[in-house]
């Protein structure tokens, strides 16, 4: 069983065991929702979801979408869109309990990914702060 919540606490899930897909999503919308200019997201069936404890607060966007988020912490917890994923639920990967579960296979929607996340590659990197 895979497991997690917000940040605070507020909210916890039960995702169900068997992931359907997981994915980097570079979308516009995703973006605005989540301030980040890609967000994984880990998918397992809809019948398997279930809230623990609290409540989230949804959003319903155009075409079906619902996205539901900690009214507390604000911590996105899950998207769903019937029309296009019918049956599924999606999570925020890194809301997992084991946010390393399953490795992402693919990367979607980067026909609006941030033209600057194509060369982190080629960008130098720090186990944290430079200088630390």
């Amino acid at each position: 069983m895979h497991t997690g919540g917000c940040r605070c606490g507020a909210v916890r899930y039960d995702a169900g065991s068997e992931i359907a897909h997981h994915a980097l999503c570079h979308c516009r919308d995703c973006q605005m929702a989540h301030g980040a200019p890609v967000v994984g997201w880990i998918a397992f069936k809809s019948a398997g979801y279930r809230l623990t404890k609290g409540e989230p607060v949804s959003y319903e966007g155009e075409g079906g979408s619902i996205r539901s988020f900690c009214g507390t912490c604000g911590t996105p917890l899950s998207f769903v869109n019937e029309n296009v994923l019918p049956g599924l639920v999606d999570i925020p990967s890194v809301t997992l309990d084991e946010p390393d579960a399953g490795e992402p296979s693919v990367q979607i929607q980067v026909a609006e990914r941030r033209k600057w996340m194509e060369k982190l590659a080629e960008m130098p990197e720090f186990d944290r702060f430079p200088g630390e």
